[in-house]
């Protein structure tokens, strides 16, 4: 039987981990062995796949989701040019050598997508399928801008200022007259899994280190069979980069609109997550 996990290291970092469902190491069992790993987007942590991971565990996969950098307390360097997507997707790759897993099934939702792009596109090897959520490939993102996406991406440009969006946020949260925004208890999440465990400004810093990114990733085709789904209520996401998603995918590849449904899929939709996902891998 495999060990379960609840941490792994890199670089002397150290990323919480939570991990759950099946393990074996028998030969017989090793089609079954591929671990399922699931990336947290922002404002989220590991937490934000509670609802999907028991359905995935209960057709007998094992789950792996870990608070990634800037979220785990002791993964949170200070230099923003160590936030940059190559280093997330980085950090992806020592998790499944942790795990020692050659490949992965690779999930995520918003930045947790960004990053799922980046590791399938760079490790294809060590990547079975890809489920991305949300976020498409940043070339079609990219592309998607002057149709309509940069409006919809007016807060990347207010994230890039020191300080005050954490002064923002956090003011937001924490007021007794805080709205109540995203899914059911997401502004409590906020205030207690984000803000008071100090994790705000390592997420912010993702945003931050967008100008230490990948050019090359842009055009890098994602060559692994590949779920994208998108929901039409997303105000933070066009139809446009959704649609031009497939042109970045050489492999077999489905695309998935759940219709009525706003940016918060996993919490929102996880019926429908864990059965993208299960059929992604069947």
């Amino acid at each position: 039987m495999a060990q379960t996990i609840s941490e792994f290291t890199r670089d002397g970092l150290t990323f919480d981990v939570t991990d759950s469902g099946v393990t074996r190491s028998d030969d017989a069992a090793a089609a079954d062995d591929v671990p399922i790993v699931m990336l947290h987007g922002f404002p989220e942590r590991a937490s934000c796949w509670d609802a999907v991971t028991p359905l995935l565990n209960a057709q007998g996969y094992r789950t792996v989701a870990p608070d990634q950098r800037g979220y785990s307390p002791r993964a949170r360097p200070s230099a923003v040019r160590d936030y940059r997507t190559s280093e997330l997707a980085r950090d992806v790759i020592a998790l499944a050598d942790a795990l020692d897993a050659p490949k992965i099934h690779l999930v995520g939702h918003d930045w947790g997508s960004a990053v799922a792009w980046s590791v399938a596109g760079d490790h294809p090897d060590r990547v079975a399928t890809l489920t991305a959520l949300a976020v498409p490939h940043p070339g079609a993102y990219l592309r998607a801008m002057p149709r309509g996406q940069l409006l919809r991406s007016w807060y990347m440009g207010l994230f890039q200022i020191p300080r005050l969006p954490e002064w923002l946020l956090s003011k937001g949260v924490t007021s007794p007259r805080a709205p109540q925004i995203g899914p059911p208890g997401f502004t409590d999440h906020l205030r207690t899994e984000i803000v008071e465990y100090g994790a705000l400004t390592g997420g912010l810093n993702w945003y931050r280190a967008l100008k230490y990114g990948d050019r090359g990733l842009m055009n890098r085709k994602v060559t692994v069979p590949t779920t994208y789904i998108w929901s039409d209520g997303d105000i933070f996401l066009s139809r446009a980069g959704a649609r031009g998603c497939a042109q970045m995918v050489d492999a077999p590849y489905d695309f998935i609109v759940l219709e009525g449904v706003d940016h918060w899929i996993p919490q929102r939709r996880p019926r429908e997550v864990a059965d993208a996902i299960l059929a992604r891998i069947g």
